[in-house]
């Protein structure tokens, strides 16, 4: 049996950068928790990266879009002046436009 992480991501665009041969999109996904008698609503980023035939995909889309992102979860470790470093790897592996933002989006 194959061990898998995996994530799914559906929420609005923040930002896109585009890079060498790889582009970065931060997305935004809302958690609604109960707090002191009040519900309030958490936006957590997420920087998901993209290679290959999704850089076109993603071309197509910008800041404000509702998209559904699946892939997989890579973790690395690596080592600094300061000790051990531990970074945790969004990579799609599907991405889609579910609807665009209004056109007047900062």
């Amino acid at each position: 049996m194959q061990n898998i992480a995996e994530f799914r991501i559906i929420g609005r665009i923040g930002k896109i950068s585009e890079h060498d041969k790889v582009t970065k999109i931060n997305v935004a996904a809302n958690y609604n928790r109960h707090e002191e008698g009040e519900w309030v609503t958490d936006t957590h980023w997420n920087e998901v990266t993209l290679f290959g035939k999704l850089i076109e995909r993603a071309a197509k889309a910008q800041k404000g879009d509702l998209v559904h992102i699946t892939g997989r979860v890579r973790q690395n470790s690596y080592d600094t002046n300061e000790g051990r470093r531990y970074t945790v790897e969004l990579i799609a592996d599907g991405f889609a436009v579910l609807a665009k933002g209004s056109e007047d989006r900062d």
